[in-house]
């Protein structure tokens, strides 16, 4: 018998049998509002300070937006971090393993991410870490209901790519979910931005021009 998490759309109640006034030639749609002012979405910082408004980024986001040519959708957060230096810089083209243990890097991998349309990956990895340091049973069971809405289900636009075996398994965890329902599931993800991802993004212009950038940084000091 299929669980919850396999359902499709939640039941939202009966649909209402009023039809919509017509709007007046004076009004506007609700739908229509125009957003106030150039606000930015949240964005990934190489400046590595509390504020996203340098310059190097503003371009970089322009240039994103140009090229993705579709809306941004509102992002999480990136994690905090402080500013890398060069030799964990250089290190990141070394080992994957070194990139994905150091909250810079991983911010910069996210960055990179995002251009592939793929930063699913990294949120759901980053989700799955978190969901290992819960102890609370009601927390676990929360978070990882969430995880599974936000990145295993197939209704989700944030799904990410399993095979049937390790979808399997987290189906049958989820009926009593724990901190390690989603194990195979973020070794499969990590195994794939590894093998994937990864060397693509040591020859992108996103990490050799950081890469350039702290170097001179250093060479300057």
């Amino acid at each position: 018998m299929p669980t919850v998490y396999e359902a499709g759309k939640q039941y939202t109640g009966p649909e209402s049998t009023e039809r919509p006034r017509p709007m007046s030639r004076h009004e506007t749609s609700p739908t229509t509002v125009q957003p106030a002012g150039h606000h930015r979405p949240n964005a990934c910082c190489f400046c590595w300070c509390c504020c996203c408004s340098c310059s190097w980024n503003e371009d970089r986001e322009r240039a994103w937006r140009a090229s993705r040519g579709t809306k941004l959708e509102t992002i999480p957060n990136c994690e905090a971090c402080t500013k890398p230096t060069p030799e964990e810089v250089r290190g990141w083209s070394q080992s994957f393993d070194k990139l994905m243990k150091n909250p810079a890097g991983r911010n910069v991998f996210r960055e990179f991410l995002r251009t592939e349309y793929s930063e699913e990956n990294m949120l759901f990895w980053l989700a799955c870490e978190e969901l290992k340091n819960e102890c609370n049973k009601h927390t676990i069971d929360e978070k990882a209901r969430m995880i599974y809405e936000d990145y295993i289900s197939i209704l989700s636009p944030k799904e990410v790519s399993l095979d049937s075996r390790v979808r399997e398994v987290i189906n049958r965890k989820m009926q009593e979910p724990s901190s390690h329902t989603f194990d195979d599931a973020q070794l499969q993800i990590y195994t794939l931005m590894h093998r994937d991802s990864y060397p693509r993004f040591l020859n992108s212009a996103i990490y050799k021009s950081l890469l350039q950038s702290v170097s001179r940084s250093s060479s300057e000091s």
